[in-house]
């Protein structure tokens, strides 16, 4: 018997929507999961969850979802680095937000845990980043990045200003079970796995297990202060190591030649003129390459010391 209260996951279909909702699960919670009409729904076919289908821009199914619920993990977003109409991500990640904290607020649901990202962390050259420094909107980018600070900022203006619940999380760069679309990072696992990445670029990521990134969500819940926000990262890998690592896995050999980012630049640029014409996302973005230019490393301490977070080894993932 359920003695924890009903819990409302948006993108519950997803790789973190997904991963959230099965520690949910584990831990006694009765979850709710927004999902899209159609599907696919296999990331939760083992799970005995409630589904609502709605749309993040649709108030009245946004607001029939967060009826009668405790939390709110707000997990959604549009994340995509290339689409043929830029204008949709920013809309369906700051109006599908605005949306989801409006409807709690209505409800008067105890706790919210909004999904963010490490995009809205400025990053310094040389240096580990960590939630100090705020990446300004105009200086982010690509649309993704953009629409995520947007979002964060509005999370932050309504607990200020309306009293909020939220408490927020960001993500690093999740891999592992279940991202069966795949994500843009889990396309080039995939791909380094088939041999297909024949050199790289200086750059580096942080990567994180999935599942670590739900706890983290969990401990925000229980633990988190509200308006904080936390880093939920695992081990900065330069992208050279991780493709060795990917590599030593399969039975491959490594990549070797060594690129610079502008190198990629015509790549990109005719990959993102070859999905124009047939509307499939280009392996290869001039915002993936343009990110290229920095190692994207973060630190979890915040997290560690005030949720007692903790990451296992990236490769596991």
């Amino acid at each position: 018997m359920n003695t924890q209260g009903k819990v409302l996951v948006t993108g519950a279909s997803g790789f973190v929507g997904s991963a959230v909702a099965h520690k949910l699960v584990e831990a006694g919670f009765s979850v709710r999961a927004l999902v899209r009409e159609k599907g696919p729904y296999s990331n939760l076919a083992d799970l005995d969850i409630e589904f609502n289908e709605g749309d993040l821009r649709d108030r009245a199914s946004i607001d029939r979802a967060v009826a009668g619920v405790r939390y709110v993990f707000h997990v959604a977003a549009d994340y995509r680095l290339w689409a043929p109409d830029p204008g949709e991500i920013y809309a369906t990640n700051l109006e599908g937000t605005r949306n989801v904290m409006q409807a709690a607020l209505r409800a008067g649901v105890e706790r919210i845990v909004h999904t963010s990202s490490v995009a809205t962390i400025a990053l310094r050259s040389g240096e580990i980043a960590d939630e100090s420094t705020s990446l300004p909107e105009n200086e982010a980018i690509g649309a993704y990045k953009r629409s995520k600070i947007a979002a964060e900022r509005l999370v932050d203006s309504m607990v200020a200003e309306q009293g909020l619940p939220a408490v927020i999380v960001n993500p690093s760069t999740p891999i592992g079970p279940r991202d069966a679309r795949p994500t843009p990072t889990g396309r080039i696992i995939v791909e380094a796995a088939k041999g297909r990445i024949p050199a790289f670029v200086d750059t580096g990521l942080n990567l994180v297990h999935v599942d670590d990134v739900a706890n983290g969500h969990l401990a925000a819940m229980r633990s988190g202060k509200i308006g904080e926000r936390y880093i939920l990262g695992g081990e900065n890998v330069l992208f050279s190591q991780m493709l060795k690592d990917i590599a030593g896995i399969v039975g491959r050999r490594a990549p070797w030649v060594r690129l610079p980012w502008r190198a990629l630049v015509p790549v990109a640029f005719a990959a993102e003129a070859v999905a124009r014409l047939t509307g499939r996302e280009p392996f290869a973005t001039l915002d993936g390459v343009y990110l290229a230019r920095y190692r994207m490393f973060f630190a979890s301490t915040k997290a560690e010391r005030e949720l007692s977070y903790r990451s296992r080894p990236y490769i596991e993932g």
